[in-house]
């Protein structure tokens, strides 16, 4: 398993924006998949955005299309998922991981591998 280090998050108004960033600690080779899955209570864990090693090959849950966007640098540590327009629904306890797949159809799926998540809270 290897140890990320996630910071941003916080709580926001609706329509504003936040960042997260998820990097690998230590010398950890550079993870094939970066992504975030988000849990609110009562709800189950979904895959919110994912990224390859090719900075390229990418996935977005139809809940956030257009408004929030995954980025890494190719072949680096670290990935970013910017979140835009956020609306209530987005609150969540927001979970980075670097071990995910990113089918041609569905939804990106992972094996484990979590960070320790961060929160985001959006306010009306």
């Amino acid at each position: 398993q290897v140890p990320l280090v996630e910071s941003g998050g916080g709580s926001v108004e609706a329509g504003g924006s936040l960042r997260l960033s998820c990097t690998t600690s230590g010398d950890a080779v550079s993870p094939r998949c970066m992504g975030w899955f988000r849990q609110a209570p009562g709800k189950e864990r979904e895959g919110v955005a994912g990224i390859y090693i090719d900075g390229v090959t990418t996935f977005r849950a139809k809940s956030v299309a257009g408004r929030f966007f995954v980025s890494r640098e190719k072949g680096k540590n670290t990935a970013f998922l910017q979140m835009a327009d956020l609306k209530t629904e987005d609150t969540a306890m927001y979970y980075c991981v670097a071990d995910c797949d990113i089918p041609l159809i569905g939804p990106m799926t992972s094996r484990g591998g979590w960070g320790q998540g961060t929160q985001v809270t959006v306010y009306s």
